[in-house]
């Protein structure tokens, strides 16, 4: 039997997608927030530092990014630039 045990594997459990807004800084740290505490920590680091990747990318080739909204299948985020930092709106699609 410990040679079967190989080929199992973890059932693959479904998640809430996250609503809410978070307030992050210019170096992706989060400054207020509304995401339930359900959703991992590490997701939202990972959506604002894209979020903030996306912003300084536009600055470096001066293209004027204040507003930006993103569509993931059933979820949507919207996110404005806030000197430096950002404002980011998470909205699963009904």
């Amino acid at each position: 039997m410990g040679r079967l045990s190989i080929f199992s594997k973890a059932k693959p459990t479904v998640q809430r997608l996250p609503s809410g807004s978070l307030t992050v800084d210019g170096n992706g740290r989060v400054l207020a927030c509304t995401v339930s505490s359900a959703c991992p920590p590490e997701t939202l680091r990972q959506i604002s530092n894209r979020v903030l990747q996306l912003f300084l990318k536009a600055r470096e080739v001066q293209i004027p990014l204040a507003e930006l909204t993103l569509q993931f299948g059933s979820l949507q985020i919207t996110a404005r630039e806030l000197r430096g930092g950002a404002i980011i709106f998470l909205k699963p699609k009904a």
